[in-house]
Parts: C-alpha cells; structure tokens; sequence
C-alpha cells in the first residue's frame, strides 16, 4: 500500500447526509457504519483545526473503496491536517483498513506486565474521575501503555460487549502503526491529546466509534508513559470529551509526582531518548534545553571525567571550519542557564552526579535485563541531532538494543520495536518477529515483512539500473 491512495482519500467528497452519520454510526445503533459521511457533535460541529486540507469531487478511496471520512465541520469539506497525517502514516505502516487489533497478552501476562507497570499507581485516580461517566455515559475508559497496548478497558458492561467485537480489549496493541488512526494509538504517535470522531479512524470497524486520548508522562523525565482514552457513540463527539481525558491525564501525572522517590541532593537528571531537546531536572525545576545545548549535555554525560575543548568541538560539529570561539560562546550560554556549579571547564564536565535516560538503557541491558530496558526506550537518542558524537553514541545504543531484542525472540518486546516510529521500517527485527510470533498473528506480520523485502528489492534494482548520465 503507498501514498497514493492517502492522496485520493484526502481529495475524496464527503456526503452531505452529515447531520444523521453519528446517530448511524454509534455503537448503540447495531447498525454498519455508513460508506461516508461527516460526523457532527452535539453542538452541531466537530472539534476543528485550522489549515484543514480541501476535498475534492466524489472520489472514493482506492484502499477502502469508500467515500473519505467525514469533514471537520458539516458542509466545511475539509478533512483535519491531523487526521490526513495519521492516515499516511497507517498507510506508510500496512495497516489493513479492515483488519482488527491484535491481542499479543493473555491473562496471566497482562495481570503481570500492568501490575508492575508505572501507570498501576495511577488507575485509582483514573477510576474516580473517569469510572462513573464511563459508566453512566455508556462509555468506556481505557488505558495503554506507551506502545499502544490496552492493559485496562472497563465501562459499561454493553459497550464493553460491543467493543469486543473490534479486539478493544486489555492485552491488544492499538498503537497507531498496528492499528490505523485511533485516539489512543495517535496521541502517542504525536505525544499530544487527540479526539478521533467516527468516520475519521482509518479501519472500518472502528468508525462506528468515537474515542478521545492523552498521553501520560513520567513527571520526573517526561517520557511518555501510555496512554489514558475514553471510547463510545456519538456522545464523545465533543471538544468537551478532549479536553476531559486530558484533565484525566494531568491528574494522573500529579498523582505519579506525589508517588515518585526524591530525586538525589544535588543529581542531575536528563532526559534524551525520543527528543530532539532534551530535558534538565535540577534543584526542583525542569528546564528544555535548545539543540545545541541538549547536544552538548548529552556528550559530557557520557563522559563524566570529561572532554577537552578541541575533543568536544569534533564531536559536536560536522563542519570543521566552526572555530574554538562558537563553542565557547554555546558553553557559556550553557553556564549561564545551568549555573557555574554544574558546568566547568578545564576539561569541560558536569559536576555531581547526572542520572540519563540512556545509559539507564544501557546499564539494563549489561545487566541482562533486555525487558527493562526495552521499556525504558523512548527512542531514538536526539533524533534530530547531526553531531558525530551524538550520532555514534545514538547508532550504538539502538544497535544494542535490536541485538539483544532479536536474541531474546520475545515476540511482545519485538512487535514493541516493529510498530514503533523508529522501527516501522526495520527488516531485521520484523524478520525476528515474523519466526517468534504464534501462527494465529502470523499472517499480518508476514504481509508487512514481504511488503518491506519487496521495497528492499526494488530499491536495489534501482541503485544497480545505470542513469541517464551513467557510463556503460
């Protein structure tokens, strides 16, 4: 499946039979969800964005051989940026428009795996605030872990009878590369609160629901945690519903923070997997450091006895024409920010002790603990970042940690890599997958494996086809 047919369906003409799509489209209504149609709130509109992409005449969608979700507002024509970027990206991951979430923990491991993990201090909170509505509302209220897994849905026990229908359930992965757009799954691909509205999800046994998400984060490092969503009909189909589950979230984030152990006197704590600005705990406060900064603190983390000035220019800069007086000038903006207690020169090194997100990854995996510190993996380290030093230390940790992953054949830890952002493309691990997985969920992995060996050798073909301009 490619782009193409993101295109079509963006440019695709929605019915104008919008006022009656939610009432056909709620799960109450035991009804299909229709071929196409705008879903509406109570208020008569849909949460909008601005900058919505324009849609064309009636044109259906190749893949799902219907009439693109509905638009952002009745008659507006409009498909929300947010929601056409989602699709592409479910598009780029092969989710099947008609397929169904996959459930990868039975009972004994997903009562193991959420009893120890960080969000379980949390579900008291999440339960007095979200439990009765839930309920009463006919809804349900569910949470996920940073990878897209549900480990708790509970709600009214009818809806929780129709949303079995579609495998939304405790110990199924919804993250949005295994999914397609969903509340849950997407507002951890764009660490943000997201409200999905009937005919917007990507696969067509979701768009007879309505579903709003935020993320949780760990209050200490800000690493996303999971995900806390409420999901039902066509009540949901209100701003208010996002702006509910993300008080939900900042509640559950407050209640982690009064939970959580005293940082160390005088430690440092950053965080800089899946960041592209890293983040500084010290004395109590949180600081988002610039690029270059985070670039620059990330480098003498990892080397505490620290770094001479021409060392550190190398590592920190590709053009090797920047001279010792940019580095000076960055180091001491550093300063300025941090304090002259934390950073010293002569060689330049950070002064107490520094806690980081990636060698906590790294001292897990020498320690044999493939498990932890595959949980403990935000992502990529500085992404963004072009500094060779950054680089080096960046290519290295992900090494380690696919190494090891692919050695321990866990099938939960391997999809955890595959239907990430980092790994959506990663052969070698779907490859590990595709052999560990049981023969029940085979058949969607084997079709995402062949479909990226067949890019694989395309790409190949067409590195070897000589050019225009290539001498025979």
């Amino acid at each position: 499946m490619s782009d193409a047919w993101v295109a079509g369906r963006t440019g695709a003409r929605a019915s104008s039979t919008t006022g009656k799509v939610l009432a056909e489209e709620s799960p109450d209504s035991g009804e299909a969800p229709p071929s196409s149609g705008g879903p509406t709130s109570e208020s008569g509109a849909a949460p909008q964005e601005s900058g919505a992409a324009p849609l064309g005449p009636g044109e259906a969608s190749p893949a799902h051989g219907r009439a693109a979700p509905g638009p952002a507002a009745p008659g507006s024509g409009h498909v929300r940026p947010l929601v056409a970027a989602s699709w592409q990206r479910s598009a780029r991951a092969r989710v099947s428009p008609d397929g169904a979430a996959r459930v990868e923990l039975d009972e004994d491991e997903l009562t193991a795996y959420r009893d120890g993990h960080p969000l379980a201090a949390a579900m008291p909170v999440i339960r007095e605030l979200m439990g009765a509505y839930a309920t009463d509302g006919e809804h349900l209220l569910a949470v996920c872990d940073a990878a897209g897994r549900m480990l708790w849905v509970e709600g009214h026990p009818a809806t929780l009878r129709k949303a079995r229908g579609m495998n939304f359930v405790a110990g199924a992965r919804w993250s949005e590369a295994a999914a397609g757009t969903n509340a849950p799954g997407t507002a951890l691909a764009v660490d943000r609160p997201v409200q999905v509205v009937a005919a917007e999800h990507f696969r067509h046994p979701v768009r007879a629901w309505t579903c709003a998400a935020a993320p949780v984060h760990d209050p200490r490092s800000g690493r996303v945690l999971g995900a806390v969503d409420i999901t039902g009909g066509s009540r949901l189909a209100h701003p208010h519903s996002l702006g509910f589950v993300q008080a939900v979230a900042r509640a559950a984030e407050s209640q982690l923070a009064l939970l959580a152990p005293a940082p160390a006197p005088g430690g440092l704590g950053l965080s800089a997997l899946g960041r592209d600005e890293a983040l500084l705990s010290t004395g109590g406060r949180r600081v988002r450091l610039s690029r270059r900064h985070s670039e620059i603190l990330v480098l003498l983390a990892h080397r505490p006895d620290g770094v001479g000035g021409e060392e550190l220019l190398t590592l920190l800069y590709e053009d090797e024409s920047v001279t010792p007086v940019t580095l000076r000038a960055e180091l001491s903006r550093l300063r300025a920010l941090l304090g002259p207690d934390l950073l010293r020169s002569r060689p330049y090194r950070l002064t107490g002790l520094v806690d980081t997100d990636f060698t906590a990854v790294d001292r897990r995996l020498a320690s044999g603990a493939v498990a932890a510190a595959s949980g403990a993996y935000a992502g990529p380290l500085l992404p963004a970042s072009a500094a060779p030093g950054v680089v080096r230390l960046r290519e290295r940790l992900a090494d380690r940690l696919r190494a090891a992953l692919v050695d321990r054949a866990d099938p939960g830890l391997l999809a955890d890599w595959a239907y990430s952002t980092w790994g959506e493309d990663d052969v070698v691990v779907w490859r590990a997958l595709c052999a560990a997985v049981p023969a029940s969920q085979l058949p969607p992995v084997r079709a995402r494996l062949d479909s990226l060996e067949a890019e694989l050798s395309a790409g190949a073909t067409a590195l070897q086809r000589p050019g225009p301009h290539t001498r025979r």
